[in-house]
């Protein structure tokens, strides 16, 4: 095996989080403790992660102000948002839900598919696709009202369909009004549990990476609406703020450029995954040999393995036997700052991205899971 794998860092689970608040609102402690409260939101502010956030502390002061060392938790791998959001909303890890990366292998069509926006394209059933149902449409079964509160252009799309069916979808334009919105429908729906969801500090941190000044502005105007939002929070409502991953910046001197000819392409059906965490898929008979030549040129700087590896060392969780033929073969998982592209494609508009994130290291996996309202208490 490759170099020792980290160990899974203190504090919860994104995927305990929601069956964690809806214990809540039923009056059951659960393993985290936290109180009753008449109705629960969850926030969940895309790309910020507790390492990012406690770097950039004195821009975001409400926020790392109310980040104690119990507001710390670990989102699942692969750091990415399909598998995160899919773990949140299910309550289940990648290897049981299916959702196991940002392009993953569609097997019985030999296509890699985007888990985030090809749904339509390559004929995923957002009923099917995913193993397990969000656990929206199972508290909808049970009488709980259920929303969630996100741009406009996500109302219809085959993920948000897959991760929250069962919940009724409100969009709004701004964070600021999703929050209003949010806290507006949980005061009206005793018992409720309502989703509210910002992309704009991920979209900046991919385009500017997250020691950009304009990385910096957002967080402070994030911070500031979410300031405002708990001030004017009536007390029985329960929140938790969290995140899908956390994000390091790779500059463009430290991306690894795959082409022809590339040994590291030898015997490889399909690259999927993302930039720092691929899914390598091999020709029939060749896994080993991939596997081998991986390790050999990245080893020093990934963290690579096989598939059986993967899934022995409990990194995707227990793994559904339907689910592991979506794994890679072989798994490059970047330690180092670097980025893997494959440059054989002509689109190389993901070579402009700064922040990126979906492997093994702190800053990706460590998420904030900060407690307001009734759940501060």
């Amino acid at each position: 095996m490759t170099s020792m794998l980290p160990t899974a860092g203190p504090g919860a689970r994104i995927f305990d989080l929601v069956p964690q608040m809806l214990a809540a609102l039923d009056g059951e402690p659960g393993t985290l403790a936290l109180p009753h409260a008449e109705s629960a939101i969850v926030v969940m502010i895309d790309g910020l992660g507790a390492r990012n956030l406690q770097a950039h502390a004195g821009h975001a002061r409400f926020l790392a102000g109310h980040m104690g060392r119990r507001d710390i938790g670990q989102t699942v791998f692969p750091s990415t948002t399909a598998a995160a959001l899919m773990s949140l909303h299910s309550g289940a890890e990648p290897g049981a839900h299916g959702i196991v990366s940002y392009r993953a292998l569609v097997p019985g069509l030999d296509i890699v598919s985007n888990q985030l926006t090809g749904w339509e394209d390559d004929g995923l059933d957002p009923a099917t696709w995913p193993q397990r149902a969000p656990l929206f449409e199972e508290a909808a079964l049970r009488g709980r009202r259920t929303f969630v509160v996100s741009d406009h252009r996500f109302a219809r799309s085959g993920f948000t369909v897959a991760t929250t069916r069962g919940a009724e979808f409100h969009g709004a334009a701004t964070f600021e009004e999703r929050l209003g919105r949010g806290a507006a429908l949980a005061s009206r729906h005793p018992g409720s549990l309502t989703y509210v969801y910002t992309p704009q500090l991920d979209a900046v941190g991919h385009k500017l990476g997250v020691a950009s000044s304009r990385w910096v502005e957002t967080l402070e105007a994030v911070d500031a609406a979410i300031a405002r939002f708990a001030d004017a929070l009536p007390s029985r409502i329960g929140v938790l703020v969290t995140a899908d991953h956390g994000m390091v910046d790779v500059a463009a001197h430290k991306h690894v450029l795959l082409r022809e000819g590339d040994e590291r392409l030898a015997g490889v059906r399909h690259l999927g995954g993302e930039p720092r965490m691929l899914h390598v898929y091999a020709q029939p008979h060749t896994a080993h040999s991939v596997l081998e030549t991986w390790r050999a040129r990245e080893g020093h700087r990934s963290w690579v393995l096989g598939r059986d590896e993967a899934i022995g060392a409990g990194l995707f969780g227990v793994v559904d036997p339907a689910v592991a033929p979506r794994i890679g073969d072989v798994l490059v998982a970047a330690r180092a700052r670097i980025a893997y592209y494959d440059d054989r494609l002509e689109d190389k508009r993901a070579q402009a991205m700064v922040g990126q994130h979906g492997s093994l290291t702190d800053e990706e996996l460590t998420i904030p899971v900060i407690r307001l309202g009734a759940f501060a208490r």
